[in-house]
């Protein structure tokens, strides 16, 4: 995986992002229903995949199956070992 570094922040992202707004559970947000369908295992798979494969930047957004995709990619870092000052989060906030 390529980097590059993020203005002089110092931080080094890499050049694949991972995008979130598919992570959530299909049927429990009707409104993200055919968008959203990754479950927490689903979700723990692609990360890890990710992460394997040297990406540490994720985008998510509170809008994403209603905030749920920011709550399944937390947990899945967790769940996977992995510490949060590996990663790059971008987010975005709706509605303010």
């Amino acid at each position: 995986m390529r980097y590059n570094q993020l203005g002089n922040t110092g931080l080094f992202v890499s050049e694949l992002c991972l995008g979130t707004m598919t992570f959530g559970a299909a049927g429990e947000n009707a409104q993200w229903g055919l968008i959203a369908s990754l479950d927490q295992k689903g979700v723990n798979e692609i990360v890890g995949r990710s992460i394997a494969a040297g990406v540490n930047f994720f985008d998510t957004a509170d809008v994403y199956s209603f905030g749920q995709s920011e709550q399944l990619l937390g947990q899945s870092l967790k769940d996977l070992g992995v510490k949060r000052s590996d990663v790059i989060i971008a987010t975005k906030v709706h509605g303010v």
